[in-house]
């Protein structure tokens, strides 16, 4: 493993799994379900092989499959040391179709769907999805609230700007940032991330492996200086990209989603892979992202 990091009074190991491609061929695939019997065996590798943070949401689901309903059935009654964090904010309907902005109160519902779907009586971490610009001043103040009745543990975004964590920051302790970010990341979301970590926020970024494929996966994406490092080290680029990652600073936090036990293995093998500082500048030269 790749060390550890604390959200807030919960300690998880660096590299986790994220839930959303348990549920189909590809994200947010309405027409593709998984095997489920083969989710369930992922899952259940997942926290033999020492995994302790599980990243999901209410609306990762296909025809068939929903993410909560996998991890509840494969991994209940929970190990003590399981994190499970979850998404609030921007959902889809039953026909995979993005409904509007939620209004504050309306956030109450998808906790609750969360905890039905989980098996829960409280969530661990609770991400409010912003992914606009303005104020989340209301809508992060309504999970305060039901942090405060008990229901979240802590509290993180996702989706979000560097004025929006300081807006959330004077309201309630912001634990964890979720969002994009990746290898050839632009500026702006390299400086984002130290930031975080300067605050002792954790940072977990989406599309780590995938980069610019984004929902479709990495695909051919890889720039060469991935692939130059991959050889040298006989690894594969994914396992590259997350051993960068890593090298972002202690506070990065891993996710890296798949319904492949063959991926998983290698994915979590990946927080043994050392780069050396120059492996480590010639990625960070990679630009494809603005």
């Amino acid at each position: 493993m790749a060390g550890t990091w604390n959200l807030g009074d919960l300690n998880v190991n660096r590299i986790g799994l994220g839930a959303m491609r348990l549920t189909g061929s590809a994200a947010f695939d309405l027409g593709a379900p998984s095997d489920r019997g083969r989710a369930l065996s992922v899952l259940r590798r997942a926290v033999d092989l020492g995994v302790n943070h599980i990243d999901t949401a209410a609306f990762y689901f296909s025809a068939l499959r929903s993410a909560n309903e996998l991890i509840n059935s494969a991994l209940a009654p929970y190990p003590d040391d399981l994190v499970i964090a979850t998404k609030v904010g921007p959902v889809r309907d039953a026909s995979g179709e993005w409904l509007p902005w939620p209004t504050p109160e309306r956030l109450r519902g998808q906790v609750e769907e969360n905890l039905r779907q989980l098996g829960r009586d409280h969530l661990d971490l609770v991400y409010l999805r912003a992914m606009r610009p303005g104020s989340i001043a209301e809508h992060f103040g309504a999970l305060a609230r039901l942090r405060d009745d008990g229901l979240i543990r802590h509290l993180g975004l996702s989706s979000i700007r560097p004025d929006q964590l300081a807006e959330a920051r004077e309201i309630a302790p912001v634990v964890a940032v979720q969002n994009r970010y990746g290898v050839g990341a632009a500026r702006h979301r390299r400086a984002f991330a130290r930031q975080c970590g300067e605050q002792g926020v954790a940072f977990v970024p989406f599309f780590a492996i995938a980069g610019a494929g984004r929902e479709a996966g990495a695909g051919g994406t890889d720039p060469h200086e991935v692939l130059a490092v991959a050889r040298a080290h006989g690894a594969t680029p994914a396992q590259v990209r997350l051993a960068w990652t890593m090298r972002q600073g202690p506070h990065m936090l891993a996710i890296p989603g798949t319904g492949n036990p063959d991926h998983l293995v290698a994915n979590i093998a990946a927080g043994a892979l050392r780069l050396s500082e120059e492996e480590v500048a010639l990625i960070d030269s990679v630009q494809v992202d603005e």
